[in-house]
C-alpha cells in the first residue's frame, strides 16, 4: 500500500535509511538535500519505507503542482531492494494526489515508465567510471581535450583548493549566469546553502584553476556520496576558452581519483555542447525519464494562458 505523507509526517531517519540502501541511491533524495532545495516536500511511502517517492511541490496562482527542484537531476522512486519493477513505478505515479494539477519531474535511471498517466521524454546524463588506472582513463580522452590540457600547461595554470563559495558562485553569475538569466537570487542562495552544508560536513570540495597571476579562471564543486561523486556546480571565465582551464581542472580530478571505486557523475548532457565536452573525457551516456502530467482542466489552462499574456 502506498501512503501519502505530509512533510511533518515523514520519518526522516527511516527515509534516509531507504535511500542509503537503494539500488539507485542518489544524493538528491536524502532528506537533508531535499530540505535545502525543496523545503516542505511531501512524500509517497510504501511497505514501511521500503519504497519512497519525494513530492517536490510548489504553488502558483492557487494551483499546486510538482516541479523538479534546481540542483537535483534525478528523483523518482527509490527502493531498498535490488530491482524496481515498472509496475511499481506506475503505481507510485498513479498514487500522486489529485491536488497536484500539473507534474513536471525527473525520475531516475532505474525507473522505467511507459504508462498512460502523462508523457515521458528521455534525458541524458554522462558518467565516468574512475576505477581504471590513470593511463587507461586518459587514453580515452579526445584529441581536443588533450590539446586544451597542453594549452593550460603552457599557460602555467595552477590547481587550487583555496577558492571560496562566494567566489565560485560569483564567477558563474558574472559570466554564464548573467547571459542565461535562468537562475534568480533565491536560487543562488539555495546553491550557497547547499555547498556550505556539504563543505561543513566534509562531503566535497571546491577545485579551482587559476592563472599564474592568481586569478580565478575556472572552478567546480565536487560532491561525494558513497561510490559516486557529482560535478555539482561549475563556472569559468571567458579566458578559460583560450587557456583550457576547465579541461585542466577535470583532468586533475580524474588523475587524483583514478583507481578508486568512484563514478564521476557529470550531471548533464542534453545540451549538445556539454555532452560533447563530457564525452571528450571518456564519459558514457546514461538515460533517465522526465515525466509530464497535465491534470488541469481546459478552462483553467485558458485562464492561465490569458493571465500570462496580461502580465507581459
Amino acid at each position: 500500500m502506498i501512503n501519502y505523507l505530509r512533510h511533518k509526517q515523514i520519518d526522516k531517519d527511516r527515509w534516509d535509511e531507504c535511500i542509503s540502501r537503494s539500488c539507485n541511491r542518489r544524493v538528491y533524495a536524502f532528506s537533508w538535500y531535499l530540505d535545502l532545495v525543496s523545503p516542505g516536500w511531501d512524500a509517497l511511502v510504501a511497505d514501511n519505507y521500503t519504497c519512497v517517492f519525494p513530492l517536490t511541490h510548489k504553488r502558483k496562482w492557487t494551483i499546486s503542482y510538482l516541479a523538479q527542484p534546481f540542483f537535483t537531476q534525478q528523483l523518482g522512486v527509490f527502493c531498498s531492494k535490488d530491482e524496481i519493477a515498472e509496475r511499481e513505478i506506475a503505481d507510485f505515479i498513479q498514487a500522486i494526489p489529485p491536488e497536484f494539477k500539473f507534474i513536471e519531474i525527473h525520475l531516475n535511471a532505474k525507473n522505467s515508465y511507459a504508462g498512460k498517466a502523462g508523457e515521458t521524454a528521455m534525458r541524458t546524463n554522462y558518467e565516468l567510471d574512475l576505477s581504471p588506472a590513470v593511463e587507461d582513463l586518459t587514453r580515452k580522452y579526445a584529441q581536443n581535450t588533450r590539446r586544451n590540457i597542453r594549452k593550460a600547461t603552457e599557460s602555467e595554470i595552477m590547481i587550487s583548493r583555496t577558492t571560496g563559495v562566494d567566489e565560485l558562485i560569483g564567477l558563474f553569475r558574472e559570466n554564464f549566469g548573467k547571459k542565461e538569466g535562468k537562475l534568480k537570487d533565491h536560487h543562488y542562495l539555495t546553491l550557497r546553502r547547499l555547498i556550505v552544508h556539504c563543505l561543513v560536513h566534509h562531503m566535497g570540495y571546491i577545485l579551482a584553476s587559476k592563472t599564474k597571476e592568481g586569478l580565478l579562471s575556472a572552478g567546480a564543486f565536487f560532491l561525494f556520496d558513497q561510490s559516486r561523486v557529482y560535478f555539482l556546480f561549475a563556472a569559468s571565465s571567458p579566458e578559460a576558452r583560450e587557456n583550457g582551464a576547465m579541461f585542466y581542472l577535470i583532468d586533475h580530478f580524474i588523475a587524483e581519483k583514478a583507481g578508486s571505486n568512484l563514478i564521476l557523475d557529470f550531471e548533464g548532457g542534453n545540451d549538445p555542447n556539454l555532452g560533447r565536452f563530457y564525452r571528450s573525457f571518456g564519459a558514457v551516456e546514461v538515460h533517465y525519464p522526465a515525466l509530464t502530467v497535465n491534470r488541469l482542466s481546459r478552462v483553467v489552462e485558458l485562464l492561465l494562458y490569458f493571465r500570462r499574456k496580461l502580465r507581459k
